[in-house]
């Protein structure tokens, strides 16, 4: 306590910029900068002919879901903070060690909010729903009060829905939610819930000891990790059918050729003993392979 006072003291001598630029260090940019991908293929898959008005409507959802992530973020972590300090992975990493208080960072959470609903509603009403949707889950999943966090599977259904409006939050800048876009939006669905799986699965010791309820605690950190991996090839499987079926281009099926990488990668985390660095292993993998599939869907529906 006496040395987060005396940092508070310290940084009332700080020049505003360099505040700034301390409270901006906590905000976790490869997590917010991977989660920029999902609504540009939606809005990609909505704009149809493109115009400069188009070019700036885009920029403007993209700055909005830039500061929406950053606030999903840093409400997780503001809201974890106590366990994370705990993790001796984490802990180095922490706001809290870089000088900041929880006050500071919940202030910081909702400035972000704020921004971002203030230029998604110049989008339209529809993306502004989404994103206070969206916004609401994270605070579902994330705030101490409710902490569905600790709510084995419907913690899981949580990252569903949201995958899915995060892919609709692109869609419905150059057009209303129609049946395409709807079913589209499943497969980010997918996608996002099979990550979270994964994802509980490596964070099992840390969760176990902070007394935190989530699937691989409840059930298991292999079963976690096998319902993430089912949950994976049933989303290639998934957007094969949607190519079948002329909701995405045809060209996608190419998609399924992806399962055996997928399926290696996964070998090796379980050879390794699902270790926290085997499954960061392949975390990496995973997001290539669906970096992969996004560009394709990029290039395939702009040509079309």
């Amino acid at each position: 306590m006496t040395q987060i006072a005396g940092d508070a003291a310290s940084r009332s001598h700080l020049p505003a910029i360099q505040l700034l630029l301390r409270w901006l260090s906590c905000i976790r940019y490869d997590e917010v900068a991977a989660l920029q991908a999902t609504p540009f293929v939606g809005a990609v898959f909505s704009v149809g002919a493109l115009s400069a008005g188009h070019v700036l409507t885009g920029a403007i959802m993209m700055a909005g879901n830039l500061c929406l992530m950053a606030h999903v973020f840093v409400l997780n972590d503001w809201s974890g903070i106590f366990g994370d300090l705990k993790d001796p992975d984490r802990a180095g990493r922490t706001f809290a060690a870089k000088g900041l208080t929880r006050t500071e960072v919940g202030y910081l959470a909702g400035s972000l909010l704020v921004i971002s609903l203030l230029l998604l509603a110049l989008v339209g009403t529809g993306t502004l729903l989404i994103a206070a949707t969206i916004a609401g889950l994270s605070a579902l999943y994330s705030s101490p009060a409710l902490h569905l966090k600790a709510a084995p599977l419907f913690s899981s259904a949580l990252h569903f829905v949201g995958g899915c409006l995060h892919f609709l939050l692109g869609y419905t800048a150059f057009g209303a939610i129609d049946a395409q876009g709807v079913v589209v939006s499943c497969f980010f669905g997918l996608v996002f819930t099979a990550g979270h799986f994964t994802h509980e699965a490596r964070d099992h010791e840390v969760d176990l000891i902070n007394g935190i309820r989530t699937n691989a605690v409840a059930f298991g950190k292999t079963q976690s990790f096998v319902a993430g991996l089912m949950l994976f090839i049933s989303s290639y499987i998934y957007l094969v059918v949607l190519a079948a079926l002329g909701f995405v281009p045809i060209a996608l099926v190419l998609a399924a050729a992806l399962i055996p990488l997928h399926l290696l990668a996964s070998r090796r985390a379980m050879r390794a003993g699902l270790t926290s660095e085997s499954l960061r292993g392949l975390q990496r993998c995973y997001r290539a392979l669906f970096a992969t599939i996004g560009i394709g869907m990029i290039l395939m529906v702009a040509l079309s």
